[in-house]
């Protein structure tokens, strides 16, 4: 509110007076010395600078007071407490209710629900957090004989309003809805309380079901029901957790349950609480809809098990791709000394072939854990799809027919350009055609669809949202068997396949989630069990520089062998082996180091040259770029091949900071690593 200055005076007016003093003292000089006048000018100057920014400070500060002032006047009387805070929760005013229930020696509005909820903090973060979002927010907070309703709404920068009312819960009449018949008001005791209020009896039986709560659960009708008719979702029987309240066996206390028998997912926050009346005990249920909140939890839960998911495949795609170079590496140095004609070159070429099956496999790992490398350019999906369409011809079967169409070209608006790496998105295409005509045995049609799609406002589904804005949209879809819905919400996730055991990996749909993920764009899938299925993916349009081509790659043209020294830093000892091999027989001199570490103390021998620096990325210690940079300050012009079983993605910014440094993906041939060497030592 702009704080108070010394001397007690605002801060704006402790400037303005500042001013002015010495706008005084310039002037009384400026009478003595005709010299001091343009300074006497200046002070003239800064008095109305001042002055304007008094003047505005004040303005704003009067305006916040009024506005504030004129919204409490309205609440005032109101018999409900009325409080508004600042974003701290520190009471900045409350009416007369509100001073009178909480106390006027309450500052914070934590201190004043303390005594009335089991965690403030957490409820009042909570409101203030939705309201935030949604402009206000309302919970209610059971008692033993009332319910306290606080409701908060966003008064302005930094200001809330909150409002908390009680509502008395009356005795319950204990009638049953057995003695009650069919649309028979309910107790009018309960019937206006505006909260939503039902009761049971220790059988489940539900007794009363105020208005409130009829409207919450089935829009105003009247219906007979047991507990366990209505909710579900603890993990074991919903009416013993009701038969253990009443029976006192239990304190009661609030859960999230599913609601039966909805079209929709719906839940509902039900809280229990034990009475009797009469001498019978029964269970009184408050209850909130908290589906928003469920859902919100159940994208958290996904989005955390996914992320789980892809860090473990990650991972195991690393140590993989570092077996496999061993594996493949050598065998490529047992090939060089075995010829077609050799009884043994068979078995080598079938070890390599299920090395490079098995690369495929950690690719499609990968790809799901979206830290693959990509090379992206921009792709007209109109071309990818016609280059692609003689292959995906022969992949269905004869009695599988497979049409193209591109709504684009009826419309008016043409199908947008896409930045994407062109080969994973024909695997993607590929691998969604394969599955769809594995989907109907007895034949059927697979249509491809691409149109050009506008959202002009953000689209909410399956757990992601897509920003508003222009896509381009390729629909698979078939008429096959579909998909039932309990497995749709898992169809992304690795190795999960509707196939018997030996027809697939279960890896094909959820590289194709990855892929389309790390590209930037969305995938959703739609199906009825008995009619077929439909994944449409949805690709941002490109509005970038359309000239923009793939990535490069190194250079691979013969050079001459043999000339120049590597130092290779590889912490994984068959992978070094196997490099350093492969290298010596191409004639370089390689010096071998197991860690970064070891690098360094090998390049203080400042009589050593060296022309490459060949260096695995993760290592113990000191990663590849950090141990790169150092050695590169007494060393500017050695070259670096970075060498990761993860993707070049999470090498990027390090590696844009490495001067003459290419990358290449493990797992690598050896021809793949002499001609990278070969191409920066030319």
């Amino acid at each position: 509110m702009g704080g108070v200055g010394r001397y007690g005076l605002p801060k704006g007016r402790s400037l303005l007076v500042l001013a002015l003093s010495g706008s005084i003292l310039v002037g009384i000089w400026a009478l003595w010395s005709p010299d001091a006048l343009a300074l006497g000018l200046g002070g003239l100057t800064l008095i109305i600078l001042a002055a304007i920014a008094f003047l505005v400070s004040w303005i704003a500060r009067t305006r916040n007071k009024r506005d504030a002032g004129l919204a409490f006047r309205l609440v005032a009387d109101d018999p409900s407490a009325w409080f508004m805070t600042n974003a701290e929760g520190h009471l900045v005013l409350r009416n007369v209710a509100g001073e009178a229930r909480f106390g006027p020696d309450t500052h914070t509005l934590l201190a004043a629900l303390g005594s009335r909820v089991v965690n403030p903090s957490e409820l009042l973060f909570r409101l203030q957090s939705r309201a935030v979002s949604e402009g206000s927010a309302r919970e209610d907070i059971v008692g033993h004989d009332t319910v306290l309703r606080l409701t908060v709404h966003v008064a302005g920068p930094d200001r809330f309003f909150w409002r908390a009312e009680d509502f008395d819960l009356p005795a319950l009449t204990g009638k049953t809805r057995n003695e009650r018949a069919p649309a028979v008001s309910v107790g009018s005791d309960l019937e206006e309380v505006p909260v939503a209020i039902m009761t049971f009896g220790p059988d489940g039986i539900m007794r009363i079901a105020n208005l409130a709560a009829r409207d919450l659960m089935w829009k105003g009708e009247i219906r007979a029901a047991m507990f366990h008719d209505l909710f579900e979702g603890l993990g074991r029987p919903v009416s013993e957790w009701l038969a253990d309240v009443v029976a006192g066996r239990h304190p009661g206390g609030s859960e999230v349950l599913r609601v039966r028998s909805q079209d929709e997912d719906r839940y509902l926050q039900v809280t229990l609480r034990r009475y009797v009346d009469g001498g019978r005990p029964g269970a009184l249920a408050i209850l909130n809809d908290a589906t928003r909140l469920k859902t919100l939890e159940a994208q958290f839960v996904q989005s955390q098990k996914m992320q789980a998911i892809g860090q473990l495949a990650g991972g195991i795609a690393h140590d993989f791709n570092n077996l496999l170079t061993a594996i493949s590496g050598h065998c490529d140095l047992l090939l060089l000394r075995h010829g077609r004609e050799d009884l043994d070159f068979a078995d080598l070429e079938q070890i390599r072939q299920n090395a490079n099956r098995a690369a495929s496999l950690v690719g499609q790992l990968l790809a799901f854990s979206r830290k693959q490398t990509l090379h992206p350019e921009v792709l007209d999906l109109e071309d990818v799809l016609s280059d692609l369409t003689h292959l995906l011809n022969r992949l269905v079967v004869e009695r599988v027919g497979l049409t193209l169409d591109h709504l684009g070209r009826e419309g008016m608006k043409p199908l947008g350009k896409i930045r994407a790496d062109k080969r994973q998105i024909e695997q993607v295409l590929i691998n969604l055609v394969v599955n769809a005509r594995d989907a109907m045995p007895d034949g059927g049609n697979i249509r491809i669809e691409t149109e050009a799609v506008t959202l002009a406002e953000e689209l909410k589904r399956d757990r992601a949202t897509v920003p508003a804005g222009d896509y381009a949209v390729i629909r698979v879809i078939d008429t096959g068997i579909g998909i039932p819905e309990h497995q749709l919400r898992q169809i992304f996730e690795p190795f999960f396949t509707t196939k018997r055991v030996g027809e697939g990996t279960g890896l094909g749909l959820s590289m194709a989630y990855g892929i389309v993920k790390q590209s930037g764009g969305f995938i959703f899938v739609d199906s009825t069990v008995g009619k077929g299925t439909t994944f449409s993916l949805y690709f941002p349009v490109y509005d970038g520089d359309h000239a923009v081509v793939a990535a490069s790659e190194p250079r691979r043209t013969a050079q001459k062998q043999g000339e120049g020294v590597i130092l290779l830093v590889e912490d994984e000892a068959s992978v070094r082996a196997f490099a350093s091999r492969a290298l010596s027989l191409r004639g370089y001199t390689v010096l071998e180091a197991a860690s970064a570490e070891e690098a360094l103390a090998l390049l203080e021998d400042k009589t050593l040259a060296v022309d490459l620096f060949v260096t695995d990325v993760v290592m113990p210690g000191l990663d590849g770029p950090a141990w790169v940079r150092l050695a590169l300050v007494d060393r500017p012009n050695v070259k670096v091949i970075f060498v990761s079983g993860y993707a070049e993605d999470g090498l990027s910014e390090d590696q844009a900071r490495v001067p003459n440094s290419v990358f290449l993906p493990k797992p690598f041939s050896l021809n793949d690593l002499t001609n990278t060497v070969q191409g920066l030592l030319r």
